[in-house]
């Protein structure tokens, strides 16, 4: 075989070979990092703004339910065990220093923390790896939680109360 057809094949398998490298490389860095969202760009002009609608009477004050005393854990690990809300905030997570303790392995060491917010209690993520959720949404920022929410973390469920 020519010199020249030897070497070209060479260099189309160098070539072949680095491109799988990087695409390894590649699919590698997105299973460790994830994806970042794309913004959709619209391609129609922005509308005009409206008018302002004119503004509608107060209604007055509903009778809200009972303010939230407690948090139960209702399934998994530590079933049974129940916190009295106060005016500190409460810790949750396999920390031993944690409010509540959950003997799970799939909460992290300080998974969430409920925080008083006036009479409301407000419910965040502490940057947890398998995450929070009410219901089935994920907690990604503060949520005021009511009587009767459900929290799961990990194989745990908790209840306000």
């Amino acid at each position: 075989m020519p010199v020249a057809v030897v070497f070209l094949l060479r260099a189309v398998v160098l070539i072949l070979l680095w491109g799988f490298v990087v695409a390894a490389v590649v699919a590698v860095r997105h299973d460790i990092f994830g994806t970042k969202p794309r913004k959709v760009r619209s391609p129609r002009p922005a509308p005009a703004p409206r008018p302002a609608p004119a503004p509608k009477p107060a209604k007055p004050p509903r009778a809200s339910r009972a303010a939230p005393s407690r948090v139960t854990v209702i399934e998994g690990p530590g079933q049974g065990v129940s916190v009295a809300l106060s005016s500190l905030p409460v810790t949750i997570g396999r920390a031993t220093d944690s409010t509540i303790v959950l003997d799970d392995d799939f909460a992290s060491s300080k998974h969430a923390r409920l925080v008083p917010n006036g009479d409301a209690w407000l419910l965040e993520d502490v940057g947890s790896t398998n995450g929070t959720l009410i219901g089935n949404s994920k907690v990604t920022a503060p949520v005021a939680v009511k009587v009767g929410t459900r929290i799961t973390i990990g194989r745990s469920t908790l209840e306000i109360q």
